[in-house]
């Protein structure tokens, strides 16, 4: 049992619906006396035309499942009165029904998973609240996974049930428990994270955010404060930083609050996800600005850009991502600063993938963004602007976005978090750019001579490595098998599922012996179900 992956999924072939109403038998025949029994061992559900059933796979075997419905009644329905009123406000139901394990593989990991992926389904659906009834022989189980009871036990002696909701929030809260839980109970050697954040962190750092927190008007913050502006700016070669409570959104919102004082145009360049999320700021302030827009992955050559601005001498602003997360494209900054030069053009850059994971020289363009996670290996929270300038409050800009009031106030206009400072600190002087780069090469050497095909070459960031997975392989299965070995692959959002990709980013601490154990689970897995020679 334990040496094949179970694969975790929606149904949709005949013989996966033919086991499916053999567990169902099992489950509520045999075992749980719901349903008279019949000569061929099958259950057929009376709602198997409206149900969307997840299932977990070992090899061809269906070794678990759970459905889902979203049409009006429920079962609850028929047992309660006033269902709606136990559930939140402004909840959009669906219904969990047939839940089923195999006897031999009754672990928590596989029911959760199994829950896992029904919330993926149920988000992508819409649906914000998971009615089940809960058999009373598992309500602890139910309970650590998030399900929250509520009304008295439905059903008949011997079949009793809890009525139970699961909502987004109460899942994630029960995940993170249950992660930590898992990594105890089978050791953390096989455990390895590669998401773009929260990052892995390094015990010192992790350390010093535990320690008591202080006041953000102490003089002992205030010192703390100017250290790390200090090290920020020797780190890029600034001439200013502040440091706000916040995303990398929050860094680029006060980037396009700045360049709405701008009287002419500008010109933001995309060509992946935060390269669009950038015009989207831009629209969202009412900027005007002209657009080079591509396909991901696809580059933007310098003539291009130049050609724009010698079209319309109007432009007097460039705004770009440096590190393009979605693909690991880098742009070549220093090339688009000379450019921008000749053309007396401002230059601002989204750098919250850059900083901390390649060197980076800030001294000549206009502003610049990052985040004290990702590349920098500190925990998410503190958005960084730096610029070239002295830049003085402006009255039209909201309080929050205003660069220039954090600049008058030592970066500390308002309530700021001690324990996130201190953090930041501390991995400031954590940051080895060369061991970083040798451990990248490493794991792209590992998984092209594996026939792995990547994104992009050697002028890529080394902290993101993109797998380009074959049209025919999907790359939530192939995350979910990962992450059931204990990989953490970055592959859940929008724009990657969309792609069909998975990325490795190495932003963080990460050890190099551990890094290329992982890639040879990953390698192990994904030969086990993929034909890496297949193009």
């Amino acid at each position: 049992m334990n040496n094949h992956t179970i694969v975790f999924k929606i149904a949709n072939n005949p013989l996966e619906f033919q086991q499916i109403y053999s567990l169902n038998y099992q489950t509520f025949v045999e075992e749980i006396p719901q349903h008279e029994g019949n000569d061929n061992k099958k259950l057929v559900d009376k709602f198997h035309d409206e149900n969307t059933y997840v299932i977990a796979k070992v090899q061809n075997e269906v070794i678990g499942m759970i459905a889902v419905r979203a049409k009006r009644p429920f079962s609850l329905d028929q047992k309660l009165n006033g269902l709606d009123d136990y559930l939140p406000g402004n909840a959009i139901p669906c219904e969990i029904r047939l839940l089923s394990v195999k006897e031999e593989y009754r672990s928590t990991r596989v029911f959760y998973q199994l829950c896992e992926r029904l919330v993926s389904y149920c988000l992508e659906k819409g649906y914000t609240v998971a009615l089940i009834s809960g058999t009373v022989r598992q309500l602890k189980l139910y309970k650590r996974i998030g399900f929250q009871p509520f009304a008295d036990l439905v059903g008949e002696e011997g079949a009793e049930f809890q009525p139970m909701y699961l909502t987004r929030e109460s899942f994630e809260n029960s995940s993170k428990a249950f992660q930590r839980l898992m990594i105890r109970k089978g050791g953390d050697s096989n455990f390895h994270s590669f998401l773009p954040g929260p990052v892995p962190i390094h015990k010192k750092v992790e350390a010093e955010f535990q320690s008591e927190a202080t006041s953000h008007r102490s003089s002992s913050f205030i010192d703390e404060m100017g250290v790390v502006r200090q090290r920020l700016r020797e780190l890029t070669n600034s001439n200013y930083v502040q440091v706000a409570v916040g995303t990398g959104t929050l860094s680029n919102d006060m980037v396009a609050a700045q360049l709405k004082a701008f009287s002419g145009k500008g010109l933001i360049l995309a060509n992946g996800e935060f390269g669009y999320r950038l015009i989207d700021h831009g629209e969202r302030f009412n900027l005007s600005f002209h657009t080079i827009e591509k396909e991901w992955n696809q580059g933007i050559q310098l003539e291009e850009i130049e050609s724009l601005l010698q079209e319309d001498s109007h432009i007097k602003w460039l705004w770009t991502v440096h590190c393009e997360t979605s693909t690991g494209y880098l742009f070549d900054i220093d090339a688009i600063l000379t450019l921008c030069q000749s053309y007396e053009v401002e230059l601002c850059v989204d750098a919250c993938s850059s900083v901390g994971t390649i060197p980076v020289d800030f001294k000549e363009l206009y502003m610049a963004t990052s985040v004290s996670g990702k590349g920098l290996g500190s925990y998410p929270g503190l958005a960084l602007i730096f610029h070239r300038d002295e830049i003085k409050p402006s009255p039209s800009i909201p309080r929050y976005l205003d660069v220039g009031m954090y600049a008058m106030e030592g970066s500390i206009p308002f309530t700021h978090s001690s324990n996130l400072l201190g953090a930041l600190k501390v991995a400031l002087t954590l940051i080895n750019y060369e061991t970083s780069k040798t451990i990248s090469e490493n794991i792209k050497g590992v998984l092209t001579r594996e026939g792995i095909r990547l994104l992009g070459d050697d002028s890529y960031s080394p902290a993101v490595i993109t797998i380009d997975l074959n049209r025919e392989q999907y790359s939530r299965e192939f995350g979910d098998i990962c992450k059931e070995k204990g990989i953490l692959l970055s592959y859940e959002s929008d724009y990657l599922v969309e792609k069909n990709w998975v990325q490795i980013v190495l932003m963080g601490t990460h050890n190099e012996r551990k890094v290329l154990k992982a890639m040879t689970i990953l390698i192990n897995e994904y030969n086990s179900i993929f034909d890496p020679k297949v193009v």
